[in-house]
């Protein structure tokens, strides 16, 4: 028998990336992937509520405000806050900049260029 048998197995952090540009949403994937965390993606709102039905361990989601669809980044934030109370949210933007009083509690906005570190540390801090 090994240690690692008797340990208990470690789950990765999981992380919803929205994001309807295709570079944008592979460079913030790849920066959350090298910080540790496991990801999955949406391009766009309708897309990211089929990801949250399909993996309950979406801890925390990452989403852009403007996206094609019905729905933004900003009401995303609260439909997963209202499925996933728990759940971290950063919303971010380069077009518009969203006030602390439009979004749900544990959610936060970030402007666009933003640090990737700096984001995943900012998931990393909100969930502890």
């Amino acid at each position: 028998m090994f240690v690692s048998d008797l340990m208990p197995e470690q789950t990765k952090t999981v992380v919803l990336v929205v994001e309807d540009e295709p570079l944008i949403l592979m460079d913030a994937m790849q920066t959350f992937e090298d910080a540790g965390f496991d990801v999955i993606d949406a391009f766009n709102v309708d897309h990211a509520l089929v990801r949250l039905d399909e993996r309950p361990d979406i801890s925390a989601v990452f989403t852009d405000v403007d996206m094609p669809g019905r729905f933004n980044g900003v009401e995303l934030a609260r439909m997963v806050h209202d499925r996933r109370p728990d759940a971290v949210i950063i919303v971010t933007s380069g077009a518009v900049a969203v006030r602390r009083d439009d979004l749900p509690e544990r959610s936060q906005f970030i402007p666009k260029p933003y640090r990737g570190e700096k984001v995943a540390s900012l998931i990393a801090e909100l969930l502890a």
